[in-house]
């Protein structure tokens, strides 16, 4: 799978509203057949900053996401709201799901 996490500094007056914000655009992308998931998050500790992690099925999917109509309005829409360009780490990985965190299992879970 390709496995992608971004971080999004957003301006200042569009933080609160930056879910709303991209709210299209994860609901597309979300549905995309390839999309094994779209998940936003904001940091604890800048409230500014949003992180994005999202992983595709395969180079296919990750690059008809990247060719979808919704992708490309985003790049275009999405830039105005932020203090910086995002950053980001794209790998692909032998999987297709998350791994669990052994050191830290919870024993009655099943």
């Amino acid at each position: 799978m390709i496995f992608i996490t971004a971080k999004f500094r957003v301006l200042p007056e569009h933080a609160d509203a930056w879910p709303e914000i991209t709210g299209e655009f994860t609901r597309a992308t979300r549905a995309e057949p390839g999309c094994l998931w779209f998940e936003w998050s904001r940091s604890v500790d800048d409230p500014t900053e949003y992180v994005v992690t999202e992983a595709f099925r395969d180079d296919e999917a990750g690059a008809a996401h990247v060719g979808s109509d919704h992708f490309r309005t985003a790049c275009e829409a999405l830039p105005r709201h932020l203090a910086k360009t995002p950053r980001i780490v794209n790998v692909t990985v032998p999987q297709d799901d998350w791994s669990r965190l052994g050191e830290m299992a919870v024993p009655q879970e099943s």
